[in-house]
């Protein structure tokens, strides 16, 4: 039983990582004691089973909110959420147990350490390509400043694989292996060599940006409608107008619940485009655009000093079980009010504001680094992730969430500003840093700070070359592996 026992103990570690415990610290050592599960367990069945559950402890612990989303705002009760996030976290899990699977017989040979490394960061870049991705092992790493020089360089996945190398070194040692196997460890005094994140400097421009903290779920009436749109505007317009302060940049709304439907909502529109015109400053909110076949999409739009659309952003990807169904899970209730599944967007969309751009993508988008990467690449100076984080309740998602921003950030070296519906709003730094924030659950107004900023790391200009490169490695010598016996 000490196998499963272990397994078991690594899905316990890789959760104490994240929000709402925080232990990052453990990150270099979390799947020791996988790794020695996988290295002492002969029999590949028990190796897959050993993976699959810790697979399913990992999911359920870190993703334990999705529960709470599929039952209170998907109407299925606490029942249905419950049968529907177990089949969730067992599908999840796979991935785990294909790299148990894998590594036990990749541990076994000298090469174990970069082979064992590789197999889990290219396992990982796959999650998004198979229906749900969040938390990377990296993303423990914000605040660690040398294994974060990977992030401009190799992204995320470069984070999680000096980790899963530090992991892979300490259970050889325990499995008392040669010491000559260890040296591929000599290789991390290199991150020393790397160039340093960015210290942190004072911006020079602000932006306006409104939390309105709208309720979840509310319904609403024309005249609950139009008291908050009197709110947000006047909100807004008293922020932006103060003249102790220097004059902002632009506005921002987040993703929002409420009825902000510029395309069909004439009172609406109108009421933004005067927001426009009385600040003389651009305004860039979420709301519902639809296709030519009347299908919803959930947009960024960009509205000028005047009043008039500049561009428009349409979420490209989407959120299982909120934004869509996935064809498995047919029976599930959809969370969102519209009618009918969204449609995706189909193209990444810089705007132009004077001579500078941004890029504005939208809310549970930033789990990917290969599409956030694409906004500065084409040009974007500045980054924004409207996002509506309503939907988690008071759960540790929010800040989890918030993680996965910060590490877009990191990547890119872009400021990046975050407009949420009722928290966690803020600013953050090329080096993913929280420089400011509001409170959650309060309605206002505030400034965000943010510089503009145009060159491109070798991440944002070459994305996830490095995480395919180790998928491809770590699949080619576990065949290698399996051929040999």
């Amino acid at each position: 039983m000490l196998n499963p026992a272990l397994a078991l103990a690594a899905a316990l570690l890789l959760v104490l990582l994240y929000p709402r415990f925080d232990f990052s610290i453990l990150a270099p050592v979390a799947l020791v004691p996988l790794l020695i599960a996988a290295a002492r367990e002969r029999d590949w069945r028990r190796r897959l089973l050993m993976g699959e559950a810790a697979g399913f402890v990992y999911w359920f612990g870190v993703c334990y909110w999705i529960q709470f989303v599929l039952a209170v705002h998907g109407g299925m009760g606490e029942a249905g959420g419950w049968g529907t996030f177990v089949l969730f976290c067992l599908a999840k899990a796979l991935h785990m147990a294909v790299f148990t699977l894998l590594a036990g017989g990749l541990m076994r040979r000298w090469y174990a350490i970069p082979a064992v490394a590789a197999l889990w960061a290219g396992l990982e870049r796959t999650h998004g390509e198979l229906g749900f991705t969040w938390l990377a092992l990296g993303n423990a790493g914000i605040e660690m400043g040398v294994p974060m020089r990977m992030a401009p360089l190799v992204g995320v996945y470069g984070v999680s694989f000096v980790f899963a190398m530090m992991s892979a070194g300490v259970a050889l040692v325990l499995l008392r292996r040669p010491r000559k196997e260890l040296a591929w460890l000599l290789i991390l005094p290199g991150l020393y060599l790397l160039p340093e994140l960015p210290p942190a400097r004072r911006a020079q421009e602000s932006a306006v940006t409104l939390q309105p903290n709208i309720p979840q779920g509310a319904s609403w009436s024309e005249d609950a409608e139009n008291r908050l749109h009197d709110r947000m505007v006047a909100l807004t317009l008293r922020s932006a107008l103060d003249v102790s302060l220097a004059r902002p940049s632009l506005m921002l709304w987040p993703e929002a619940p409420g009825p902000l439907y510029y395309y069909t909502d004439d009172g609406f529109r109108q009421q933004v485009e005067k927001l426009t015109m009385l600040t003389r400053l651009p305004l860039l909110f979420g709301t519902v655009a639809y296709t030519a076949n009347q299908e919803p999409l959930n947009s960024a739009l960009l509205l000028s000093e005047k009043g008039e659309p500049l561009t428009r952003y349409d979420k490209m990807r989407l959120v299982p079980f909120g934004e869509f169904v996935p064809p498995l899970f047919g029976f599930v209730n959809r969370i969102t009010q519209e009618a009918g599944d969204f449609a995706p967007g189909e193209k990444v969309v810089v705007s132009k504001i004077g001579e500078r751009r941004l890029g504005t993508f939208i809310c549970y988008e930033s789990a990917f680094p290969d599409l956030v990467r694409e906004f500065a690449k084409g040009g974007s100076e500045l980054l924004v992730n409207l996002t509506n984080d309503g939907y988690f309740g008071r759960t540790s998602a929010r800040a989890q969430h918030l993680l996965l921003a910060r590490m877009r950030a990191a990547e890119n070296r872009r400021w990046l500003l975050r407009p949420t519906n009722d928290g966690v709003t803020a600013s953050i730094d090329p080096a993913g840093r929280i420089i400011e924030r509001m409170e959650p659950y309060v309605q206002e107004a505030a400034r965000l700070s943010f510089s503009w900023i145009g060159e491109n790391t070798v991440y944002t200009r070459w994305g996830d070359w490095f995480a395919w490169l180790c998928l491809a490695a770590g699949l080619a010598l576990s065949c290698r592996d399996a051929a040999k016996g």
